[in-house]
């Protein structure tokens, strides 16, 4: 079982991941209105947008207690 401060400190990174997620999604909005764009950076940000998800679904599943089927 997670002690209360690893609970804490995942919940702290999940917020952290959580902010530069939005971030991303903001700087990414933000590019692609304006013409011509960098098609490579907007696939480059989308990457990490992408990456940053799935360290937040990674670390939210660590938070679920596993449950006997």
């Amino acid at each position: 079982m997670n002690s209360h401060a690893d609970i804490d400190a995942l919940k702290g990174r999940i917020e952290q991941l959580t902010l530069e997620h939005r971030d991303l999604d903001d700087i990414i909005a933000r590019i692609s209105q304006t013409t011509p764009h960098d098609e490579l950076q907007v696939q480059r940000l989308k990457k990490r947008k992408l990456f940053v998800k799935d360290q937040i679904t990674a670390l939210e599943r660590q938070l679920t207690p596993d449950i006997p089927a």
